[in-house]
C-alpha cells in the first residue's frame, strides 16, 4: 500500500474449509493455520504486487481485539520484518482497521461522521470525529450481529459462516411471517442485544417441530435477518442525529448484507443523510484495512517498539 490509500496487493488465506469442518472458528486450529500459511501469504502479497522486502517502508499489524493465538503470530511476524529491514512497526486495533476499510472505499466521507462496525465478533457504534480520534456511543452487551447469524445458521444446519446463507435464503422468504423481537431497539442507551433474538428463532423453530409443522426455513431466516437489520439502522440513524452529522458509514462482515445495504439506503435518502459502505472485499478481515489504518497511526502516534504486545480484549481506546 502507497500513503495508507493506493492498495497493491491484499491477499487473504480462507480457512472456510477448516470452518466449515468444525462449525465455526476453533481457537487454537485457526492460531496453527496461522503459523503454517503466514509466510507463504507474504511472499504472495509482495508478488503480486510486484515488489520486493527491500520496498517495504514500515510493517502494520494487528495487535489489540481478537484470537490471542492469531493475533501473536501475526505479531511475531511483523517484529521480525520490522527488525531485520529496519523499517517501523505499528500496532493496530481491529476495529479501526474496520473503520478505515470503509475510508479506503470513499475517502470523501466527510469528518465527523458516525460509524456502524458490525461484524461476527463486534457490533459497535462509533463516532468518528477524526482520523484517530473516536468516541465509543455504544457496543454489544452479549452476541455481536455476526454472531448471531452464525449461530442461527448453525442451528439451521445451514453451513458457516452463517451471514451469506442466511441472506441468501431469507431472500426467499417473508420477512413478518414471524414477529421476533428487536432487543434494546428502544431503550435509552446505544448499546446491543442479540441473544435474546437468537434464543426466540430457536424456540419458534423447536415450536414448528413440536407442532409437526412445516418449517418455513425461508420465512424464519427472513423475520431474524428482518428484526437484527431494524435495530442495527434504528440504532445507528439515532445515534447521527444525537450527534448531528450528516454522513454515516457501515463497516464489518455483516456490511455487506444486501438487506442490510438496501435498508440503510432508503432510510438514509429519506432522512436527507450519505451512507457509505465498503467494497465487498474490504468487508471482511483484509490485510489493507490494517495497513491504512497503520499508514494513520504512525503519522500520529510514531512507531511502536519491539515490546509491542498483543491485548485480545482490548478496549477500543477513542
Amino acid at each position: 500500500m502507497a500513503d495508507g490509500r493506493e492498495i497493491f496487493s491484499n491477499k487473504i488465506a480462507t480457512q472456510l474449509d477448516l470452518l466449515n469442518k468444525f462449525g465455526g472458528v476453533v481457537p487454537e486450529i485457526a492460531a496453527r493455520r496461522h503459523t503454517e500459511l503466514i509466510g507463504y501469504v507474504i511472499k504472495e502479497a509482495l508478488d503480486s504486487a510486484g515488489r520486493t522486502l527491500n520496498d517495504v517502508e514500515a510493517v502494520a499489524v494487528t495487535s489489540k481485539q481478537g484470537l490471542i493465538g492469531c493475533l501473536l503470530v501475526g505479531v511475531a511476524a511483523a517484529k521480525s520484518l520490522s527488525y531485520a529491514l529496519q523499517v517501523p512497526l505499528i500496532g493496530v486495533h481491529h476495529i479501526e482497521g474496520h473503520i478505515f476499510a470503509n475510508l479506503l472505499s470513499n475517502p470523501q466521507i466527510p469528518m465527523p461522521h458516525v460509524c456502524l462496525t458490525v461484524s461476527g465478533g463486534h457490533t459497535m457504534l462509533v463516532y468518528v470525529k477524526d482520523y484517530c480520534q473516536y468516541e465509543l456511543l455504544g457496543s454489544t452487551l452479549d452476541d455481536a450481529a455476526g454472531e448471531a447469524f452464525d449461530k442461527i445458521a448453525k442451528f439451521l444446519e445451514l453451513g458457516f459462516p452463517g451471514g451469506p446463507v442466511v441472506d441468501k435464503l431469507a431472500a426467499g422468504g417473508d420477512k413478518k411471517a414471524f414477529g421476533f423481537p428487536r432487543p434494546l431497539m428502544r431503550a435509552n442507551n446505544l448499546d446491543f442485544s442479540f441473544s435474546g433474538l437468537k434464543t426466540s428463532v430457536i424456540n419458534a423453530f423447536k415450536d414448528k417441530v413440536a407442532r409437526n409443522e412445516k418449517l418455513p426455513l425461508e420465512d424464519i431466516a427472513a423475520s431474524f435477518q428482518e428484526a437484527v437489520v431494524d435495530v442495527l439502522v434504528n440504532k445507528t440513524l439515532r445515534a447521527a442525529s444525537m450527534r448531528g452529522v450528516s454522513s454515516i458509514s457501515v463497516s464489518g462482515g455483516v456490511s455487506a448484507n444486501s438487506r442490510l445495504r438496501q435498508v440503510f439506503r432508503d432510510r438514509c435518502q429519506r432522512q436527507g443523510l450519505e451512507v457509505f459502505f465498503p467494497h465487498l472485499s474490504l468487508c471482511t478481515d483484509n490485510a489493507a484495512m490494517i495497513a491504512a489504518a497503520g499508514y494513520a497511526r504512525l503519522k500520529k502516534d510514531g512507531a511502536a517498539d519491539m515490546n509491542l504486545n498483543v491485548l485480545p480484549n482490548a478496549p477500543f481506546e477513542v
